[in-house]
């Protein structure tokens, strides 16, 4: 049973990793760029989730409120910092990335001070099955963690939108001679990937119900990690990764002896995986045209 519990656990930590990651290898695969704000994108859902939980105590709107809310700051650092860069050298984009994260976590920090907040959710009652306890949060961060990443695959797969990423992602230049607005598939990309982070931001909080301006930090890293160990670019690869950083999260934190060193062992995986496969698991070298 206690077996089943860490199995459960892991799927459902990991759907929270890939639901991030998803937004930093879709930002990459088609702008080629990486979005190091993307992690604090998590914490301003988590902010909004707050503020709104406790004007109108209702979770459902307050979610709704905070997926729009980061979808519009998504888009605006997009506008206003990212897309003047578009030319730029990578150096300047990561630099500008960075500036925006210290941005927007100084600005939480202002706003709402250091103090940790706490978010009060309605209590659920654990379901028990036999000997086997299992806390329904957990059950509802993992059934909508698949749910999400399947309608991403299929958005990715059979909209028009969708391929346009495709073909964004494959050749920007071939893209724009087929009359394909390539900043507006750029700025789309940034939408549904700050959606998702709104989404992680929720799902994190009812695994640890307490937000901070550093809130989305430490996932932002270990989802940019399974996003590199997937294979950065690759949605399949984000997803696997996510999983895979999941389980050995859940299994290690089961081993005492282990436990501490947690994070330590994760980056070591990315280390390993880099250096056998430095694409990543489902990541493909590309030739770069001279």
């Amino acid at each position: 049973m206690e077996i089943i519990t860490t199995l459960i656990n892991g799927l459902s930590i990991g759907g929270i990793y890939a639901m991030i990651a998803l937004g930093y290898t879709m930002v990459y695969g088609i702008a080629k760029m990486l979005n190091f704000a993307h992690g604090d994108i998590i914490m301003v859902g988590g902010y909004t989730i707050y503020v709104f939980m406790n004007i109108t105590g209702h979770p459902l709107i307050a979610v709704a409120v905070a997926v729009v809310f980061c979808v519009l700051i998504g888009v605006t650092i997009e506008k206003v910092a990212y897309k003047p860069l578009r030319g730029a050298s990578p150096l300047a984009v990561l630099i500008t990335a960075i500036g925006v994260s210290y941005l927007l976590q100084s600005l939480a920090q202002i706003i709402f001070g250091s103090a940790p907040k706490m978010v009060q959710f309605p209590d659920i009652k654990p379901i028990q099955i036999g000997s086997l306890k299992i806390q329904v949060y957990t059950l509802i961060t993992l059934v909508a963690s698949i749910i999400v990443m399947v309608l991403l695959t299929l958005f990715v797969k059979y909209t028009n939108i969708g391929r346009a990423m495709l073909a964004t992602s494959e050749d920007r230049s071939a893209t724009e001679l087929m009359g394909i607005n390539v900043n507006s598939v750029i700025t789309i990309t940034f939408a549904i990937g700050s959606a998702l982070a709104a989404l992680a931001g929720l799902f994190y909080l009812l695994k640890a119900p307490n937000i901070s301006n550093t809130f989305g930090s430490m996932p932002g890293i270990k989802a940019f990690t399974a996003a590199v160990i997937g294979g950065i670019g690759s949605i399949p690869g984000a997803m696997l990764g996510g999983i895979l950083l999941g389980m050995v999260e859940a299994i290690s934190y089961n081993i005492p002896a282990i436990a501490p060193y947690t994070d330590a062992i994760e980056f070591l995986i990315l280390i390993v995986i880099l250096l056998v496969k430095p694409a990543g698991i489902l990541g493909k070298r590309r030739r770069e045209k001279v």
